[in-house]
């Protein structure tokens, strides 16, 4: 039975989360699998990918095929070297130890990556809400800058109209005469 280790496709329209399974090829996409190894949610930034290494590896020691973006994945994670260590273990160019010390040391370097740039997501973020902020005071400033005239105006003609008033009444009692 020929098994491929590829992504099993969840979550809702235009959201979507995916599965990382190992299943025989004849299965459908969505359908009947062996083993789940893990998941991996790409809506996110960067993509969350949660994968058993161990158990990623010893599928691809018993022969199973990753697709495409599962063997991008795996790599991403680790997996591909793990298992490339493991067979340099099985030759004797390394122990065991050695093998565990390179995976953990790539592993530690990955993370400090990751973190790296979700630091810079975070601080662009801010950046982009004080600029934001920024826009949004200065439009506020501008809109109450061009509401003050128009009321200073609608202040004037009453009094203007108060002025008017007692002149038209003077003609009036002229007129009377």
């Amino acid at each position: 039975m020929p098994v491929k280790i590829r992504l099993q496709r969840h979550g809702k329209k235009g959201k979507p989360f995916y599965w990382v399974v190992a299943a025989d090829t004849r299965a459908k996409r969505d359908g009947k699998f062996l083993e789940k190894l893990g998941t991996y949610n790409p809506n996110t930034n960067p993509a969350t990918i949660d994968l058993d290494v161990d158990s990623s590896v010893k599928w691809l020691q018993n022969g199973a095929q990753p697709t495409e973006t599962a063997k991008r994945l795996l790599s991403y994670t680790g997996v591909l070297l793990k298992n490339h260590l493991a067979g340099g273990v099985r030759k004797g160019a390394l122990t065991e130890e050695q093998a565990e010390e390179k995976f953990n040391a790539w592993v530690e370097e990955k993370a400090s990556k990751i973190d790296a740039k979700k630091e810079n997501l975070s601080k662009e973020q801010q950046k982009v809400r004080k600029e934001a902020l920024a826009a949004e005071k200065a439009a506020n400033e501008a809109r109450i800058a061009a509401a003050q005239p128009q009321e200073e105006e609608a202040v004037e003609a009453p009094e203007a109209a108060t002025e008017e008033a007692p002149a038209s009444e003077e003609n009036n009692e002229e007129e009377a005469k």
